[in-house]
């Protein structure tokens, strides 16, 4: 009867090691298809977002345009002053 019944376990747990072993093969073979749908539409999604921010980074830059005005107009005036206060370079003597 313990034969009988080891026997019956062994039986089991052999089907319970297939089924686990099926399911990691169903499991990685999903995975990998999974991973490279995804890999593709990332980078399909990459080049949509770039011809996109291309396509709105113009409108952007001119909505923006009078709130930054100011701000790069004081940046040329301050260019301009200390490019103005510079002093010529000396005349290095030629060789």
């Amino acid at each position: 009867m313990i034969g009988l019944c080891m026997a019956v376990l062994l039986v089991v747990g052999a089907l319970w090691v297939a089924g686990a072993l099926l399911g990691l093969a169903f499991k990685l073979a999903f995975v990998l298809v999974g991973g490279l749908f995804g890999l593709a539409a990332g980078a399909v999604g990459l080049l949509l977002g770039g011809i996109a921010l291309l396509v709105a980074a113009p409108f952007v830059a001119l909505a923006l345009l009078p709130l930054c005005l100011p701000v790069l107009l004081l940046a040329a005036l301050v260019w301009a002053v200390a490019r103005g206060t510079r002093r010529a370079p000396a005349a290095r003597p030629s060789p």
